[in-house]
């Protein structure tokens, strides 16, 4: 199993943060080089505890759907999601949220597994791990963007 372990430091509340990283909306803009949209389950708005969506998007060439549950929340702290349906054997992602002297340090812990025994680990090795790291820290980066200006506050309707 591959796993990607990120920090990203935001100057921003933790909670903001928490919900950014819950918002529909701002994912799919986060990831528009994929071409990402929601097509099932919640589609916009912050998704909550027990609830899916399912993304369409443009991955490796070709359009893939992933459908993930949101199967554990403790606000504003963590969240984690799983994959219940997609093109990878088993996937999860647990997001941490904590607050340091007025900042917000966002740790994603993501794990995936390809399907196809050897020739997925060989898959992962050579390039797919890497891509993910890039989609996450892509990501990431727009969250803190959002979060640090005054954008978030049309994203979260305050």
């Amino acid at each position: 199993m591959a796993q990607i372990h990120l920090e990203t430091i935001i100057n921003a509340p933790q909670e903001r943060i928490f919900d950014l990283s819950r918002s529909i909306d701002l994912h799919k803009f986060s990831v528009a080089h994929t071409n990402e949209e929601a097509i099932d389950g919640r589609t916009s708005g912050l998704i909550q505890l027990g609830e899916t969506v399912t993304w369409r998007a443009k991955h490796l060439g070709g359009y893939q759907k992933l459908t993930v549950e949101i199967v554990k929340m403790d606000t504003p702290t963590l969240f984690k999601d799983v994959m219940i349906k997609g093109t990878f054997k088993s996937m999860s992602h647990t997001h941490r949220f904590m607050e340091e002297e007025g900042k917000t340090r966002m740790i994603d812990e993501f794990e995936f597994e390809s399907p196809l025994g050897y020739l997925g680990k060989m898959v992962n090795a050579l390039f797919l791990k890497k891509y993910m790291t890039k989609f996450l820290i892509i990501r990431n980066a727009e969250i803190k963007r959002i979060a640090e200006s005054e954008l978030w506050m049309q994203l979260l309707n305050k």
